[in-house]
């Protein structure tokens, strides 16, 4: 298994006699499996929420859909599944499964009551999937269709920095119109895995499908991104790198120690999928002598866990762009729609920001240019969604739960 690594501009030409240019730099990662490799076992934790409001359909849809992964995984594969209402119990110890029908019956076992903690869930799932994280591709889908009543919100986000610590990648799948969206995408991004909506109850087990086909597809784990600048290059001092495939989040710098480069960063990706992953960097580039010039080099750090061998180096790759005294853009499109995705995500973000303020023109201006860019980009469902809630806050409506919820997935990714 190894890293596929690309690099692109959005305008590989510069102005020479412009005193400062902005580029934004894609780079797109993914796992290329070799000739007849095998993948590494899935260490996979469900952590389920079966309090008192998952009663009657939400409960059977979910048991359905931890059915199917039961069903799905493969030999050697191992899962654990902690459950909680306002308290937690690990209801499968990790384990190999080898009796699935027993596996079953203990999900149709459980019963709906109950209030909501989530850390306490993901404090367990955590020690669970810590048990075989080694040489394994340890994940776990966190469920709950509820506001984090009886825990604590700090420690969630806390607790999905810790799993990331450990090399585990936690993904967060809010059910019906009342879970909290900040504080499951905090976990979700934090922990570098996927936030999910599920309208629906019968939405669950395509959801969940969908989720573990995408984690079958990872080769390599605990990824860093290393970007070097060159000295007449800089970063934005504003958001400068974000993630923008396969859902854009905003990714922070890693503090690193004094004998770490001036020019040089890193960024925590996790894990890395057949599915390319896409990051942004915004870069801010002073005159160059005419020609092609340096701009970055990017390398990737990273485990192998089919082989246990851990932070393995890949190729450099060196970015360039081509300084010219007579300047005619050379647009990329393809990083055009990156720069696009990450502006309908930030301008989301900004609408959301005035509605919480009472600024609801505000935040009504912000999702129609949202809605703009989604078109621009071709995708129509975002544009759709984000132009009719503009509308409803023209009208003078509020918005529901659910198009809020509708309105941050669109956001975050390209819906199919």
């Amino acid at each position: 298994m190894k890293v596929g690594l690309e690099t692109a501009l959005n305008d590989v030409n510069l102005d020479a006699a412009q005193s400062m240019s902005q580029r934004q730099l894609a780079i797109s990662l993914s796992a290329i499996a070799e000739a007849n490799a095998q993948s590494a076992p899935l260490n996979l934790c469900l952590i389920l929420d079966h309090s008192g409001s998952m009663s009657g359909r939400p409960l059977e849809t979910v048991k359905q859909a931890a059915h199917s992964i039961v069903d799905s995984l493969s030999p050697g594969d191992r899962l654990s599944i902690v459950v909680f209402d306002h308290k937690a119990k690990v209801l499968v110890p990790n384990q190999v499964i080898e009796n699935p029908a027993e596996i079953k019956l203990a999900i149709d076992r459980l019963k709906a009551s109950g209030g909501t903690a989530i850390d306490e869930g993901l404090r367990l799932g955590i020690e669970e999937m810590a048990k075989a994280k080694k040489d394994s591709i340890s994940q776990a889908f966190l469920l709950t269709d509820g506001e984090n009543e009886h825990g604590d919100n700090e420690r969630c986000l806390k607790l999905a920095k810790l799993a990331a610590s450990y090399n585990l990648t936690l993904s967060t799948l809010g059910f019906g119109n009342h879970w909290n969206q900040d504080v499951l995408e905090q976990i979700a991004d934090a922990a570098g895995g996927s936030l999910s909506y599920i309208q629906k109850p019968e939405a669950a087990v395509s959801e969940f499908n969908r989720l573990f086909s995408r984690i079958q597809s990872v080769g390599l784990t605990n990824a860093h991104l290393i970007i070097s600048l060159m000295p007449q290059v800089r970063l934005a001092e504003l958001k400068p790198i974000a993630q923008v495939m396969p859902e854009t989040v905003e990714l922070p710098l890693l503090d690193l120690a004094e004998s770490q480069p001036e020019q040089q960063f890193t960024v925590r990706l996790g894990d890395l999928m057949a599915e390319p992953r896409v990051v942004l960097a915004n870069l801010y580039i002073s005159p160059l002598p005419e020609g092609e010039q340096p701009v970055a080099r990017v390398q990737v750090r990273y485990d192998d866990p089919m082989s246990g061998q851990t932070n393995l180096l890949s190729e450099t790759l060196t970015a360039t762009a081509r300084s010219v005294s007579i300047y005619q853009p050379a647009i990329n499109p393809a990083v055009q729609q990156h720069v696009l995705a990450l502006a309908k995500y930030r301008q989301t973000q900004i609408a959301e920001t005035k509605l919480t303020q009472g600024d609801l023109a505000g935040a009504a201006t912000m999702l129609q240019s949202a809605a703009k860019t989604a078109l621009q980009m071709g995708d129509q469902n975002a544009a759709t969604v984000l132009q009719e809630n503009a509308t409803r806050l023209q009208d003078g409506e509020e918005l529901s739960e659910a198009d809020r919820k509708q309105t941050r997935i669109v956001s975050k990714t390209v819906l199919q």
